[in-house]
């Protein structure tokens, strides 16, 4: 490889990344599937919803923000014998940069030999590298401690976005997705953040 050369990234997303709309607004363009945008599995991972982020009651609205205080999304866990669908997308270094801001508190991981397209030919698309993000401990610590005191909610519209974004991606792929993935220990509530 000459030292022109380009490194093109990909980034593997396992939750609301799988929105071409989610992924589009961080990123600052919509990407294209069977381009820069398509499905893909990751070895050795598993979903999990343990992912926890202390929220300020001003910042959400909806009928249940009193009863909870703790707002729970997926993250991923190390698993020799999972397989778990998702997508990958290429991301320049500008995009990189503004997914590593949204994603600030889960760490970069390469799991570049772990990954397989679900739909075309890798021989046709130049992929280098290949990334996704795994949760630090603090919000897995603050999903344990809303969760075991009772404060603990996935919010509704982000669970709707993840199983409407799998349910779009490819025929079975919502119903891989829900099979692969752990059941939450923690209701789905009626909280909404205010944007």
């Amino acid at each position: 490889m000459g030292a022109d050369h380009w490194v093109s990234t990909w980034v593997f997303g396992y939750g609301s990344l799988v929105s071409l709309v989610s992924l589009g607004s961080t990123i600052g363009r919509l990407p294209v599937r069977g381009r820069d945008f398509l499905a893909a599995e990751l070895r050795g991972w598993e979903r999990r919803w343990n992912y926890g982020h202390l929220i300020s009651p001003e910042r959400y609205t909806g009928g249940e923000v009193s009863s909870i205080d703790t707002v729970v999304a997926l993250g991923i866990v190390p698993a020799p014998s999972a397989v778990m669908n998702g997508v990958i997308a290429s991301v320049s270094d500008n995009e990189l940069a503004r997914l590593d801001k949204r994603e600030r508190r889960y760490e970069r991981v390469d799991v570049t030999d772990a990954v397989e397209l679900l739909e075309g030919n890798a021989a046709e698309f130049e992929i280098d590298a290949v990334i996704t993000y795994v949760p630090t401990d603090e919000p897995v610590a603050e999903y344990v401690d809303g969760r075991d005191r009772g404060r603990a909610g996935i919010e509704v519209r982000y669970w709707d976005l993840v199983n409407t974004a799998f349910d779009e991606l490819l025929p079975g792929a919502g119903a891989r997705f829900r099979a692969s993935t752990p059941e939450p220990d923690v209701p789905v509530v009626d909280v909404s953040r205010i944007e």
